[in-house]
């Protein structure tokens, strides 16, 4: 979805702890590891791909072009040797982003689903994020689109087969303005069929209105035309819809702005217009229970219609083979309709993985403790202040505050660094560099238990280049048919493998498998964690604030990560503070360290007084995990 506007930046979590509502239990004892069902395994590995885009081998690539001119990806390119191969990659769960029937521009009505105006679409393919059916597929992505929903269970077959387990997203807060399912099972009734279209809010409609007002398509700001200005029997500046429904991001005016999420209408969760609660509110100390007590609680409250709606979806979903979650601008719903879902979806599936895209550090643990969040996007903290370093606009400082500011929910914080709201770390609006990534994946892909998330085409350091249409150079487009040059090259005609890429895109790949297959299987990722770089910044040879360190360890498991965010080699000596040699259990002498990411090893120093010491090189736009060896 179009990005939301955040309102904290990475500085001002760095300022000081965050804080909810419901405070954090204060009990420390539990083991981090443990802090998640789905983290049983370790530490996941995410695969996010847009089936659209990932089977396109048609290397056109015209702005605003069609499925005929540009091509599409299908699911069946979803082939078991491309699964393998991402699997082989590291991955442990692969989403499917898009893959819900949203709006779409093309013609299905040979299939018996209703054409949608383009006046209210973003791009030729539309987006994923204006759901119009969920309770099947897009048919631009089958083979025959009559048979999209048999296609889809295949794929998940296939993915299962590989060893990858599936997620899908579901978008809470708004649906497309045409909103019409033809799969919904026997029973089921759409969102809004049955609201009171006669008041702005009653807690049983589905949708908010704005009475004797109709619907008003926005003003077109910088020469906007949709479909880029070519004809088209729907396009006319106007969209039928009265009365008029507030818009996708909490427009209430008839006429949205162009820059609303004017293609969606708002779901209306049982909150009134002035922000008061039409539900049951969340006893505190469901906060320190498990989701069996919250199914309990909500077993006997009356509930608002789309809750019901929303879990019906769940539930066909779940039956239909999906393992997980990933939840659209989370933060615009109300917590108690999380812990009413995901309660529900826990009871069903208990290891089903259920991921939150929010912007709001305040409301993080109440999300993971009253809504029964297995993950939080860690965009604001973690993401921002590493892209800063990145691009030299700041130091690596202010991580050290950022982490210490998550204590207690940092194994629920998804880390990552390209998806497909960010700007691709290869693009020159972002570092111009995919080495750049490198430092920046290990940092983010090791100082917490969370899982991490790979765009797919990062790992081969794509740039996403080329104005797609209505998609806009640096981030790959995701309203738009188009193809990932990157990725073709990987494709080979079907072949997944090695043979067209350049030395450089070869390399990095290796090192993202390396990294990500690692990081997946070490008991110390799961396990305790020191910061080194503020005790080296005080008392440090050449430690500047480009590089960046800390430990983590479990059993016998002990590492060291360091990485240099510079484009020089930096020589310093790493000093380990006496508790950790301690808590290590080491003994003055000699140890080595294995390079845990290439080959290689440094030696490390314990003195009669436990102090240690590590003199190492730290290589430019690079990262080191250094295994220490009994």
């Amino acid at each position: 979805m179009k990005k939301f506007i955040h309102l904290f930046l990475a500085t001002s979590i760095a300022a000081g702890t965050l804080t909810a509502c419901h405070q954090e239990p204060t009990n420390t004892s539990e083991p981090r590891a443990a802090t998640a069902e789905v983290q049983s395994n370790g530490k996941p590995v995410i695969y996010q791909v847009l089936p659209r885009l990932f089977g396109n081998t048609n290397p056109t690539n015209k702005p605003w072009g069609t499925i005929e001119e540009n091509g599409v990806g299908k699911f069946s390119d979803f082939t078991p040797k491309a699964l393998q191969e991402i699997k082989a990659l590291g991955a442990d769960y692969i989403w499917y982003t898009g893959s819900l029937h949203h709006a779409v521009v093309r013609d299905y009505s040979a299939f018996g689903i209703s054409n949608d105006d383009p006046d209210v679409i973003k791009g030729r393919a539309g987006s994923p994020y204006a759901v119009k059916d969920y309770y099947s597929v897009n048919p631009d992505l089958a083979d025959d689109p009559a048979k999209r929903l048999e296609e889809f269970r295949a794929l998940i077959e296939r993915s299962h087969d590989a060893g990858l387990k599936v997620i899908i997203d579901i978008v809470p807060n708004h649906v497309a303005r045409n909103y019409q399912s033809l799969a919904k099972p026997e029973g089921v009734r759409d969102f809004g069929v049955d609201d009171d279209t006669s008041v702005a809010y009653a807690r049983d409609n589905n949708f908010y209105y704005v009475p004797g007002e109709s619907f008003r398509v926005p003003v077109a700001e910088d020469g906007y035309l949709p479909l880029n200005g070519e004809a088209h029997p729907l396009i006319d500046g106007a969209f039928k819809e009265v009365p008029a429904k507030w818009t996708g991001n909490g427009s209430r005016a008839p006429q949205p702005a162009q820059g609303d999420w004017y293609e969606t209408v708002k779901i209306n969760f049982g909150v009134r217009p002035d922000g008061s609660h039409d539900f049951a509110e969340l006893p505190a100390d469901l906060a320190q229970k498990d989701y069996r007590a919250h199914a309990a609680f909500w077993a006997d409250k009356d509930i608002p219609s789309s809750w019901k709606k929303f879990r019906e979806i769940t539930d066909y979903w779940l039956a239909f083979g999906v393992d997980g979650f990933r939840y659209d601008m989370a933060g615009m719903v109300p917590v108690e309709f999380w812990s009413y879902l995901n309660s529900s979806i826990k009871m069903q599936k208990p290891d089903a993985l259920l991921l939150a895209e929010i912007y709001q550090p305040d409301l993080y643990r109440d999300y993971v403790h009253l809504g029964k969040m297995d993950y939080l996007y860690d965009k604001v903290g973690t993401y921002d202040a590493i892209r800063a370093v990145m691009e030299g606009k700041a130091g690596t400082d202010p991580l050290v505050d950022i982490q210490e500011s998550l204590s207690g929910i940092e194994d629920h914080m998804l880390r990552f660094m390209e998806n497909h709201d960010e700007q691709r770390i290869a693009s020159p609006q972002f570092a111009g560099n995919p080495k750049a990534g490198i430092p920046a994946m290990v940092v983010s892909a090791t100082s917490s238990g969370a899982p991490t998330l790979l765009y797919f085409g990062q790992e081969l350091g794509e740039p996403g280049a080329g104005d797609a249409g209505f998609g806009k150079a640096s981030r790959t487009t995701i309203f738009d048919y188009w193809s990932v040059p990157t990725i073709r090259r990987w494709n080979n005609e079907g072949q997944f493998n090695s043979e067209k890429l350049s030395e450089s895109e070869k390399s990095l790949r290796d090192f993202y498998a390396k990294l990500l297959t690692f990081s997946r299987q070490s008991p110390a990722l799961t396990g305790e964690y020191r910061d080194l770089h503020r005790y080296n910044r005080e008392r440090g040879q050449n430690y500047t604030d480009k590089l960046y360190s800390f430990a983590r360890w479990s059993g016998d498991e002990r590492l060291l990560v360091i990485a240099n965010f510079a484009d020089s080699d930096a020589t310093t000596t790493l000093q380990l503070p006496t508790a950790l040699v301690e808590e290590w259990q080491l003994a003055p002498g000699k140890y080595t360290l294995t390079n845990q990411l290439t080959q290689g090893s440094v030696e490390m120093v314990v003195a009669d007084d436990l102090s240690a010491q590590l003199p190492l090189t730290a290589p430019a736009l690079a990262g080191q995990i250094l295994k220490v060896t009994p």
